[in-house]
């Protein structure tokens, strides 16, 4: 595959994508390089079927083999949330304002039910109608904080307190927060995939 197209507005997760990729030799693509592309609506209740919508919708529209991630946090003393919804916590597409709902929400909670899980999953498509997609997920595991700590990452990143570290995922450099993040774990599992030689 001599060129990719990552399904994603994203900049936070274009930049991610572009170093996790550095070393696969294809060129990548991004919305911003196609005349005409809007992000479809993503419809379902799980990450894997809202993957599954922008992979085929990006193959589509770029005629190329197209990746694509759905990816938010989970809390399991808030049932999963925000869940599917991580991006639009608050009711928009906004960073801070997600992680504002988030404090608040969470500040009842005691500590030891504080755990949160970054979930990713990845999917590969050659084509729009590719019968057979390829799929990763990656986990993280780690503790909600009370406040916000460090400046880099984008999302809940300076609420995500990552133990063995004793840093939020927004006070990791890129390397640090690629060799442990749910995406960089499903990343890695698409390339040993294609190492392995088997599509």
């Amino acid at each position: 595959m001599n060129t990719l197209f990552v399904a994603t507005h994203n900049r936070g997760k274009q930049k991610e994508f572009a170093a996790l990729l550095s070393s696969y030799a294809a060129e990548l693509k991004f919305p911003q390089d196609m005349a005409h592309y809007e992000e479809p609506l993503e419809t379902a209740e799980t990450f894997l079927e809202n993957a599954l919508i922008k992979a085929r919708y990006g193959a589509r529209v770029s005629g190329l083999p197209t990746l694509a991630d759905d990816s938010g946090l989970c809390v399991p003393a808030l049932n999963g949330a925000p869940g599917v919804y991580s991006a639009r916590y608050s009711g928009q597409h906004d960073d801070a304002a997600n992680r504002r709902k988030l404090i608040a929400t969470i500040a009842a909670l005691p500590q030891h039910q504080r755990e949160a899980l970054f979930v990713s999953v990845l999917i590969l498509v050659q084509h729009e109608h590719d019968p057979m997609p390829l799929v990763f997920q990656g986990i993280w595991r780690g503790i909600l904080l009370s406040e916000e700590r460090g400046h880099g990452g984008f999302g809940y990143d300076p609420l995500f307190y990552v133990p063995e570290l004793q840093q939020s995922a927004a006070e990791l450099s890129l390397i640090q927060k690629n060799q442990l993040s749910h995406r960089g774990q499903a990343l890695r599992q698409l390339l040993q995939f294609f190492q392995s030689g088997c599509r």
